[in-house]
């Protein structure tokens, strides 16, 4: 999964509580490759309510 935020559609009122807010010290970390076992352990620890869940919503996929 490449994670861009440059291409999220919500960025800025949903970057306070997404994951890569979380996860990331810069401000605008710009893209980054996370791999399967990266994303399902980014999903367990937001399904269990460790960190905030990804926000990414990409313009092809927010037009769905």
């Amino acid at each position: 999964m490449m994670i861009d935020c440059d291409s999220c559609t919500v960025r800025g009122p949903a970057c306070g509580d997404c994951v890569v807010s979380f996860l990331t010290i810069e401000r605008r970390p710009g893209a980054f490759e996370v791999d399967r076992d990266q994303a399902a352990a980014m999903a367990a620890m937001a399904g269990g309510g460790l960190v905030p869940p990804l926000r990414l919503v990409r313009s092809d996929e927010r037009a769905s």
